[in-house]
């Protein structure tokens, strides 16, 4: 069985974009077992991010030419969609701005990148060779969920389920609280066995984590690298 986070209409893929990958590589290796490895079956002999061999995600380098000067360490997260550029015209209709046309990604899909009306970034992923991340239900520290942290969930929510034509069953729309909320966009919520265990490992290596709790009381921390790529993590439900 697997999670409905990866199916069409869900988000399905992410792709950790960084100058030091080394770096990136050995915190998230330690607080959540994530494993980088090299895809040797990729003629671009791309990084890898896998967990208990499934894969969930790959890695950039933000010094390969193909990216502007000074961009910031970021994540991008990919939405699977039917078609690319009728759901791109959908979004731009429905008040996103385009910021990279729908292109072909060799013979693995098409994708175009977008900024949702809240101002988060996302990118839209179709399908061909390469469908995204696959792994078994309730794995510990694989993707869970995703989370849009903003001051109107209620238009985001509306703004991706007319752009994709159904509710985003693995999403979740918060609102922003209090002055020091930071600038909107996307964050996974990984779950792990042990959420103690990934803070004193964080603590380890100097990292504070900020702690908030959801609806259901479920304890979340925010797990930050030193480029500030952040992943929430919660307790796995049994």
């Amino acid at each position: 069985m697997t999670t409905r986070l990866g199916s069409l209409n869900e988000f399905c893929w992410m792709d950790l974009k960084t100058r030091d990958l080394a770096s990136t590589a050995t915190f998230f290796s330690k607080t959540l077992g994530w494993r980088f490895a090299l895809d040797e079956k990729d003629w671009r002999k791309a990084t890898r991010i896998a967990i208990d061999g499934h894969l969930i995600g790959g890695v950039s380098d933000l010094a390969n030419p193909v990216y502007p000067p000074g961009t910031p360490a970021h994540i991008a997260y990919y939405l699977a969609v039917d078609n690319v550029d009728r759901r791109a015209e959908v979004a731009t209709v429905n008040g996103a701005r385009l910021v990279v046309p729908p292109f072909d990604a060799g013979d693995q899909g098409r994708m175009a990148t977008l900024i949702d009306p809240v101002g988060a970034a996302f990118s839209l992923w179709q399908p061909r060779n390469f469908t995204g991340w696959q792994f078994p239900s309730h794995l510990a520290g694989a993707p869970h969920r995703m989370v849009l942290t903003c001051d109107q969930p209620d238009r985001a929510r509306h703004f991706y389920d007319k752009t994709t034509g159904t509710p985003l069953n693995c999403a979740d729309f918060i609102a922003t609280r209090g002055p020091s909320a930071s600038v909107p966009q996307w964050e996974l919520a990984v779950d792990v066995e042990d959420l103690d265990s990934v803070v004193v490992r964080a603590h380890e290596h100097g990292h504070d984590l900020a702690t908030r709790s959801e609806k259901t009381g479920r304890r979340v921390v925010r797990l930050s690298s030193p480029e500030g790529l952040t992943f929430l993590v919660r307790c796995l439900e049994q």
